[in-house]
């Protein structure tokens, strides 16, 4: 790992050596839960000061990239591991790991079911749609954008939709019982950056979930961006 740091940019270095480290990181140069280099040796490789390798560390901390042991140095942060198999709720995922879900809204109500949205939830042109767009965190930390579709005649009160999209369908009599995932990498929209506080262009998990109910029917129509630095989606196979 080379250092890049341009002492005479309008950039601050630590800023700069925030955005190597990141590098880093996604490039596996430490793996998740191994211990990184003491501060005095990074430092050193760097050409900066302990001062400014530690306001780049503090950073990375508050991102939930790096966690910093009083007494025994930095490590980098556990990814999260996401089995394909279980068909579980953001929230369940989260509390299952002993990590406090939160939300934050971007859009919630009544629409009109855009063209891609009437062939997913087999509508009719025109029919209404409730469209739930959020940022989802673990504790504080953004970890995904998500946009759910579903029918208004299941979701006529979107707005009423505190947390669990599925623990609220639950308490209405709608249980998910199966469900089809499409996952791909792509790069980070300006907005999906800004949202997840990375960098445009990052790469990211784009998934789209398609939700029955137990008569055939969908239920909903999902498309997520997840942080591709701090999820691994786990498939088990089995040989026939």
């Amino acid at each position: 790992m080379e250092s890049k740091l341009d002492p005479h940019s309008a950039t601050p270095l630590y800023l700069q050596l925030e955005a190597l480290l990141r590098e880093a990181l996604a490039s596996n140069t430490w793996k998740a839960g191994e211990a990184m280099p003491p501060e005095r040796e990074l430092a050193e490789r760097f050409g900066v000061s302990r001062l400014t390798l530690r306001k780049a560390l503090e950073r990375l901390e508050a991102q939930g990239l790096v966690q910093r042991r009083q007494g025994s140095g930095t490590y980098v942060a556990p990814r999260l591991e996401q089995p394909l198999s279980a068909l579980t709720s953001f929230s369940e995922d989260m509390r299952a790991r002993g990590l406090e879900p939160s939300t934050r809204w971007l859009k919630r109500g009544l629409f009109t079911a855009s063209p891609e949205e009437v062939l997913a939830l087999s509508l009719s042109p025109g029919e209404k749609v409730a469209r739930l767009e959020r940022v989802r965190s673990a504790q504080g930390e953004p970890m995904a954008v998500e946009r759910a579709a579903l029918p208004a005649h299941l979701l006529p009160h979107p707005e009423q939709v505190k947390e669990s999209l599925y623990a609220y369908l639950e308490s209405k009599g709608l249980r998910p019982v199966r469900a089809l995932q499409r996952l791909r990498s792509v790069a980070a929209s300006r907005q999906e950056a800004e949202l997840l506080g990375l960098r445009a262009g990052e790469p990211v998990l784009y998934i789209e979930r398609l939700s029955y109910l137990a008569d055939g029917s969908v239920l909903e129509f999902t498309r997520s961006h997840y942080r591709g630095d701090r999820y691994d989606f786990v498939a088990e196979l089995r040989r026939a």
